[in-house]
């Protein structure tokens, strides 16, 4: 099986894999049309490379589309998740949505940026000074509830299976549990409530290639955010084999459908 990846260093140990840079993708077309899967494009790329070529992609649309911005993806988790989403306000940042977000969130919560991605962009917010100094910086206002909670779950998510998963705890003094910001790994038995919940989300959106960060609150998962592309420092600790279960997944996977090539969404495929 022939496959074409447009990032060397995640398709490293995959079989029958040719390397291509992303800014040459147009002059190998022979390349890519002799492949059956493009593994790893940019985000930029994908219209004309689903739409043009007709190849599968992996990982799926659905895993770029959705992971691309934190709003869309919430958006969607609480339209069809809406039990496993924590309290979020979305809003322009205008006069009467700061004042609806402060009438309805109570001191601390969290605010983030839409577009960000290890722990970057996501702030406690502690007072009115913080939320005016953060409001100052961002066109679209996206804060949450603060859960209680002192660490997280990072569940894997390859195909439609959930591979296992790891904890993330906050540095005695800090507030991320992101291990690119101080986190700590904790090893451990993973919850199957989280387990259960990344699966059956990833399932429902056609998401096949992801990192979930999950809240545990008593036996109650809540969903953060999923990462299209995650970090492997967790993986070893976890004994998860991410480049194993890819192979297998495309091995096992069909033609595309309609699902994989539905139409492209408006977005700005310029970032």
């Amino acid at each position: 099986m022939k496959k074409v990846s447009f990032n060397a260093l995640r398709t490293l140990k995959l079989s029958g894999v040719t390397a291509i840079k992303p800014e040459s993708f147009q002059t190998e077309l022979d390349r890519i049309d002799a492949a059956e899967w493009l593994l790893f494009p940019e985000y930029w790329q994908l219209p004309t490379l689903i739409y043009g070529t007709k190849k599968k992609v992996f990982p799926s649309p659905a895993s770029y589309f959705l992971g691309h911005d934190k709003v869309q993806q919430t958006r969607a988790f609480e339209t069809f998740f809406p039990a496993h989403v924590p309290l979020t306000l979305i809003r322009p940042n205008t006069a009467s949505a700061i004042e609806e977000i402060l009438d309805v969130m109570m001191y601390p919560f969290v605010a983030k940026t839409a577009k960000a991605s290890m722990g970057y962009g996501v702030f406690k917010i502690n007072n009115r000074s913080e939320f005016d100094d953060y409001c100052a910086k961002h066109d679209v206002l996206y804060v949450q509830e603060l859960l209680p909670i002192d660490r997280d779950l990072r569940i894997i998510v390859i195909g439609d299976k959930a591979l296992g998963g790891y904890w993330r705890k906050a540095s005695e003094h800090g507030f991320h549990n992101n291990i690119s910001q101080g986190g700590e790994i904790i090893t451990g038995e993973v919850s199957e409530q989280a387990l259960a919940l990344a699966e059956r989300v990833a399932r429902h959106f056609g998401i096949d290639h992801a990192g979930f960060d999950i809240a545990m609150v008593g036996e109650h998962p809540y969903l953060f955010e999923f990462n299209r592309l995650f970090g492997n420092q967790g993986l070893e600790v976890a004994g998860i084999d991410v480049d194993a279960a890819i192979e297998e997944y495309l091995a096992q996977r069909s033609e595309p459908t309609v699902e994989q090539l539905w139409p492209y969404p408006p977005t700005d495929l310029a970032s």
